[in-house]
């Protein structure tokens, strides 16, 4: 992974303004992910902190499961999603949560064996809220927190003050 090809997949990354309401800056990755090389380098930069550190990637409903395939196939391992409320057929534990603009609540299901090591992936770190209530499922579920990692981090909105560490591989 270059720093150029990093910069490229930036690039490719859309800001729609007033979506999905007034005032909020929109960011579409869907370019992104369309373009092979741009992935790739994503992918490759979301793993490196986390390599060899984790045996399976859980990705958060609904972009952290496009990435967090992609770094499990990356890195030759499972994936496990994590669902919005009332999409699993098992769900094991649930965790209530805040939103930018209202709550929500998630939920995974006990398909990992206890201390399985856990590379926790999302698309946008912003007031943290998600992150960390993942990070709470995970320890419900007596799973080992592996890493936290995030393709774009808005820094302005203090989500590493919520949720701990997190690795993001582009920040605005």
């Amino acid at each position: 992974m270059t720093s150029q090809a990093l910069q490229r997949a930036e690039s490719l990354i859309a800001t729609i303004p007033d979506f999905p309401e007034p005032g909020i800056l929109f960011r579409d990755i869907s370019p992104l992910l369309a373009d092979a090389p741009a992935l790739r380098a994503s992918v490759d930069a979301l793993i490196e902190p986390f390599a060899g550190r984790f045996d399976v990637v859980a990705g958060i409903e609904a972009r952290g499961f496009l990435l967090a395939g992609a770094v499990a196939i990356a890195a030759g391992v499972g994936m496990a999603p994590i669902r919005k409320a009332g999409k699993l057929p098992r769900p094991a534990a649930s965790v209530d949560y805040a939103l930018e603009y209202g709550r929500a609540s998630i939920e995974m299901s006990d398909d990992l064996a206890p201390g399985t090591r856990v590379l926790l992936v999302d698309d946008i770190l912003a007031t943290g809220g998600t992150l960390h209530a993942g990070q709470q499922l995970l320890a419900e579920l007596d799973l080992a927190l592996a890493g936290t990692a995030v393709l774009m981090e808005l820094v302005d909105l203090g989500g590493q003050a919520a949720c701990g560490p997190v690795h993001s591989v582009f920040t605005v």
